[in-house]
C-alpha cells in the first residue's frame, strides 16, 4: 500500500512539474491564443492590424545583412547603386520606376555576390554565406528581444550572437531584394524560359516603403506588392538566392538562369573550377529547395527538385545532359522519407519515390557502390548527430565527399522535409505540429550539420565556400507561427556560433569572410515587442 501511495505521489509530482513547464512556455501560448482568437493586441502578419494572420507570403521589405571579416564600404552609403539611375539600369536591365534615392544607404541584393568576389580578391580563403531564409528585421527583432529580454526599436539591435559578436571586423547594412520580374513562361523539359512583360517588375520606393528595414510604410500594402502606383514585384527564394550566388536579377522560380533562360555560373562553381576550392551546402529544409539549389545548380524552375539534386551531386540532369557538373563536396540537408508518385512540376524524367533525390541514383552517389560520397541518412533507432558526425569523420579520414540526408516526414498532418521545428523555449513543443521523439533524436541540428561540413571542407588547404541555410525560418513565417519563427532564428544563431568557434579555434579570421543575411522578408508586424518580455507576456495572456 505504501509503495502504491509513493507511486501515485510521484506521478502527481511529475504531472505538476510538466504542467508548470507548459504554463511557462509563454510564446507558444501567445501563438495559440492569437490563432484561436484570430487577432492579437501585440501584433499581426500582413497589413490588417485587427487580423492576426492575413498574409502568409513574402514581402518587399529591406533586408538586413551582417558581415564579419569584411565590410560593406564599397556598396553602401555614397556607393549605393540606388543613388544612380545608370547603375540601376545595369542591375535590373531596365529603369525601375520610383526607385532612385539620392540619399540611399542600402545595397542591392546582387551586391552580396560582389561582396563575396571582393573577399576572395582580398585573399580570403574561407567564404561562408549564411542565409536565414525569410528573416527580415522584424523577425530578427522578435528573436533578439525574446532571447535578451531587452527591447530595441531600430538599428542592428542586440541579443543574438550574430548581432553582438565583436571578435573581428564587423559591419551592418540592408539591401533591396526585388526581382527582375515576378514570373516567366518556362518549360522544364526543354529548359527554356521567356519573360513577356506580363508580370510585375522590380524596384523599391523609399518614399512609400521607407529608407530603413524598421520603417513603417506609408501605404500598408506596399511591401506586399499591392500598391497600384508603385507595384514593385516581391521576390521568391529562387530569384533572390540567384542574385546572391550569381549576381544577377532574374524572374521568380529561376535557379541560376537569366530572364531568357540563359545559364549563369554561381560563385561556388567558379571557385571550385578556378581555385580548386571545396564547396559545401547545408540546409535545414530539403536539399534542393531554392536557396541550397542556387548554391550550385541550374534550372528554369525551382520545383524540378530531382534534377537540382543531380546537379548538386554531380550527376547528369536535364540542365546538364551530356557533361554533368562536378558536384559539391559536402551536401547536408533534408527531404529524407518524402515520397511522391507523380510530380508534374519536375518534368518527364521524374522518378517516383523520394521527391528530392531519385533513388535510382544511389549507386552513382554512395562510395560503397560506384559513387564519391560517404552517405549519412536518418536511421531508425540511431541518434542523427552521431550518424552524421561519424560519417563526416570517415569522409575526412578517407578524403571523400559527404552527403547527409535527414528530416521529418509529412505525416501526422504536418509538412515534411525539414528538421524538427525548434520553438522559442529551445524545445520542440510546437503548437501547430506534433514532433515524435524519434524525429528529434534521429535528426541532427543545423549546428551539427554545420560542424560536420566545416570538418570535411577544412581538409582542403586551398580554401572552401560554404552556404548554410536556416530554411525553417521561412517555413515558420509562412505559417505565421511566431513560436517556431523565434526558435528557427535561435537554431540558426547556434549554427553561427559553430562557425565562429571553428574560426577562432584555428585562428582563421585573417582568411575568413562570413556574410549573414536573408533572401527576402515576410510581413510580421510587432506593434508591442515588450510582450516578449516574460513578465509582460504573462500579463498579456492573463488579460484575455
Amino acid at each position: 500500500m505504501a509503495c502504491r501511495n509513493y507511486w501515485l505521489l510521484s506521478l502527481l509530482c511529475t504531472l505538476a512539474v510538466y504542467g508548470s513547464a507548459r504554463s511557462q512556455d509563454l510564446v507558444r501560448e501567445l501563438q495559440k491564443q492569437a490563432d484561436e482568437q484570430k487577432q492579437a493586441s501585440w501584433g499581426h502578419w500582413g497589413a490588417k492590424p485587427n487580423v492576426y494572420s492575413d498574409w502568409t507570403n513574402h514581402s518587399n521589405r529591406l533586408i538586413p545583412i551582417y558581415t564579419f571579416g569584411i565590410d560593406l564600404t564599397e556598396f553602401a552609403g555614397e556607393q549605393s547603386a540606388y543613388r544612380n539611375a545608370d547603375k540601376l539600369q545595369n542591375i535590373y536591365g531596365y529603369a525601375p520606376q520610383q526607385t532612385v534615392n539620392p540619399n540611399a544607404e542600402y545595397l542591392d541584393q546582387t551586391d552580396v555576390y560582389r561582396l563575396q568576389q571582393q573577399a576572395v580578391n582580398a585573399g580570403k580563403k574561407y567564404v561562408i554565406l549564411m542565409v536565414f531564409d525569410g528573416m527580415d528585421w522584424q523577425t530578427t527583432q522578435a528573436a533578439a528581444v525574446y532571447k535578451s529580454q531587452h527591447v530595441y526599436e531600430s538599428g542592428r539591435g542586440s541579443g543574438l550572437l550574430f548581432q553582438d559578436y565583436q571578435g573581428t571586423q564587423t559591419d551592418y547594412g540592408w539591401f533591396v531584394s526585388s526581382p527582375y520580374t515576378t514570373g516567366g513562361d518556362v518549360d522544364v523539359n526543354t529548359q527554356t524560359a521567356t519573360c513577356d512583360g506580363s508580370a510585375k517588375n522590380g524596384g523599391y520606393s523609399y518614399q512609400i516603403g521607407g529608407p530603413f528595414p524598421w520603417s513603417r510604410p506609408k501605404a500598408p500594402t506596399y511591401h506586399l506588392g499591392q500598391v497600384k502606383n508603385a507595384p514593385h514585384g516581391v521576390t521568391d527564394s529562387a530569384s533572390s538566392a540567384t542574385s546572391m550566388t550569381a549576381g544577377i536579377k532574374t524572374y521568380n522560380a529561376a535557379i541560376n538562369v537569366g530572364p531568357n533562360g540563359e545559364q549563369v555560373v554561381p560563385i561556388g562553381r567558379t571557385l571550385q573550377a578556378e581555385r580548386n576550392w571545396s564547396i559545401g551546402v547545408v540546409t535545414s529544409v530539403p536539399i534542393s529547395h531554392a536557396t541550397p539549389a542556387a548554391a550550385y545548380s541550374n534550372n528554369v524552375n525551382r520545383n524540378d527538385y530531382q534534377d537540382l539534386t543531380k546537379d548538386l551531386l554531380g550527376l547528369r540532369s536535364v540542365s546538364h545532359r551530356q557533361q554533368p557538373l562536378s558536384g559539391v563536396d559536402v551536401l547536408i540537408g533534408c527531404g529524407w522519407g518524402e515520397t511522391k508518385n507523380e510530380d508534374s512540376g519536375q518534368g518527364d524524367n521524374f522518378v517516383p519515390g523520394n521527391r528530392y533525390f531519385p533513388e535510382t541514383e544511389w549507386g552513382n552517389v554512395d562510395i560503397e557502390k560506384n559513387g564519391k560520397y560517404r552517405v549519412a541518412q536518418r536511421t531508425p533507432g540511431k541518434p542523427g548527430k552521431q550518424v552524421l558526425l561519424e560519417a563526416a569523420k570517415r569522409a575526412y579520414q578517407e578524403n571523400t565527399r559527404l552527403f547527409g540526408f535527414f528530416g521529418v516526414t509529412g505525416d501526422k498532418g504536418r509538412q515534411g522535409g525539414h528538421l524538427p521545428y525548434q520553438t522559442a523555449d529551445g524545445q520542440y513543443n510546437t503548437y501547430q505540429e506534433v514532433n515524435d521523439p524519434n524525429d528529434i533524436d534521429e535528426n541532427p541540428t543545423l549546428a551539427d550539420m554545420t560542424r560536420a561540413a566545416l570538418g570535411v571542407l577544412s581538409k582542403n588547404s586551398n580554401g572552401f565556400w560554404l552556404m548554410i541555410e536556416a530554411g525553417d525560418v521561412d517555413w515558420a513565417n509562412h505559417k505565421n507561427n511566431l513560436d517556431n519563427s523565434i526558435g528557427a532564428v535561435l537554431s540558426g544563431d547556434d549554427a553561427f556560433k559553430m562557425v565562429i568557434s571553428w574560426v577562432e579555434k584555428y585562428d582563421k579570421w585573417d582568411e575568413t569572410a562570413v556574410i549573414l543575411t536573408a533572401d527576402h522578408g515576410h510581413h510580421l508586424v510587432i506593434s508591442d515587442p515588450s510582450v516578449l518580455i516574460k513578465s509582460n507576456t504573462s500579463s498579456a495572456l492573463s488579460a484575455k
